[in-house]
């Protein structure tokens, strides 16, 4: 398989929008509803969730968050957490040191600045600690359903490249170019379902082109497949 098919660089960008509005559609039907896959209660637990999520598997965070968030109920418990005993009890995610950090920062700054309420703004989110456009959208459209963009993380970056979608590897640029091809209305199921297809049959190390329902959309399947 290639990662990028000679094919989807010769098309032009109104063909590439209505491949793009055909892959949605084949997604939309293989996965009606395609929900954020972290288990979460509030708008506070999402971002908690999201933050965990990096290098880490979204079952292993649903496995840690229901104790943690028995413990901490609000923005200010965990901004009055000790860092030690977060640490500890995030310490299966990976990365612990700096999840606890940026956490205790982020609910600070929820509290300092918003009362402890998540705000519901692309700017206002990626302005607190340890959160990034792609945790942002993840917030917005999960917990808030406000439609601000695209959730771009490894399985979409890698979904719109091998779809011939995006010829970019910056997260940022590939949301850009599928947010230009995709309709707004789409966007938020879009990256949900992309996340899904990537975990479930378009893996990485062994894609199960054979029974991919895009499998006729993807130039790589066709290139390679």
């Amino acid at each position: 398989m290639t990662s990028l098919a000679p094919r989807a660089r010769r098309e032009t960008e109104a063909q590439r929008r209505l491949r793009g509005g055909r892959i949605e559609e084949a997604l939309r039907k293989e996965y009606p509803s395609a929900p954020v896959a972290l288990q979460f209660a509030n708008p506070l637990q999402l971002l908690v969730a999201v933050i965990l999520s990096a290098q880490c598997t979204d079952v292993r965070v649903n496995m840690v968050t229901p104790e943690l968030f028995r413990r901490y109920k609000t923005a200010a418990d965990f901004a009055g957490a000790d860092r030690n005993e977060l640490e500890q009890e995030i310490h299966s995610t990976g990365f612990f040191r700096n999840k606890a950090k940026n956490i205790i920062a982020c609910c600070t700054l929820l509290v300092e600045r918003y009362q402890g309420k998540v705000p519901s703004t692309m700017e206002e989110l990626i302005d607190l600690p340890g959160v990034g456009r792609k945790t942002a959208n993840c917030v917005l459209s999960g917990a808030f359903s406000i439609t601000a963009g695209i959730v771009v993380d490894t399985h979409v970056s890698r979904l719109a490249r091998l779809l011939g979608l995006t010829d970019e590897n910056d997260a940022g640029k590939i949301e850009s170019d599928l947010c230009r091809i995709l309709e707004r209305k789409d966007w938020i199921h879009f990256g949900n379902a992309a996340i899904l297809h990537g975990r479930r049959v378009c893996v990485a190390r062994r894609p199960k082109c054979e029974v991919c329902v895009l499998q006729k959309l993807c130039p790589s399947a066709k290139a390679g497949g």
